[in-house]
C-alpha cells in the first residue's frame, strides 16, 4: 500500500471528520423490490490521540532547537486549523 495513502488515512483520523451514512430497507410489493425505508445518519468521528502520536513519531523533533520547535509547533497548529476550517467548510 502506498506510503503517503497510509499517512492521509491517520491524519484524517488525527484531525477527526464527519461522515454520512445511508440506510436503505427494501420490500417485496405485487412482486416487485420496493424501497420501504430510508435513512441518512451524520456521523462526527472526534480526533483520535493515538493517531496524532502516530503522526509525531514520523519526525524526530529531538534533534530540534527550541526555536526550531516553535516553529514548528506554529507550522502545524496551522495546518490543523486550514484543514479543520476546510472540513467545516465541506460540511456546509
Amino acid at each position: 500500500m502506498n506510503d503517503e495513502r497510509i499517512l492521509n488515512a491517520v491524519r484524517k483520523v488525527a484531525l477527526g471528520f464527519s461522515l454520512e451514512e445511508i440506510t436503505e430497507e427494501y420490500g417485496v410489493e405485487d412482486g416487485e423490490l420496493k424501497l420501504v425505508k430510508r435513512r441518512e445518519t451524520h456521523k462526527d468521528i472526534p480526533p483520535d490521540l493515538k493517531a496524532v502520536k502516530i503522526l509525531m513519531e514520523e519526525k524526530d523533533y529531538s534533534s530540534l532547537s527550541d526555536e526550531e520547535l516553535e516553529r514548528e509547533k506554529i507550522r502545524l497548529l496551522k495546518q490543523l486549523k486550514e484543514e479543520e476550517d476546510e472540513n467545516q467548510t465541506n460540511k456546509r
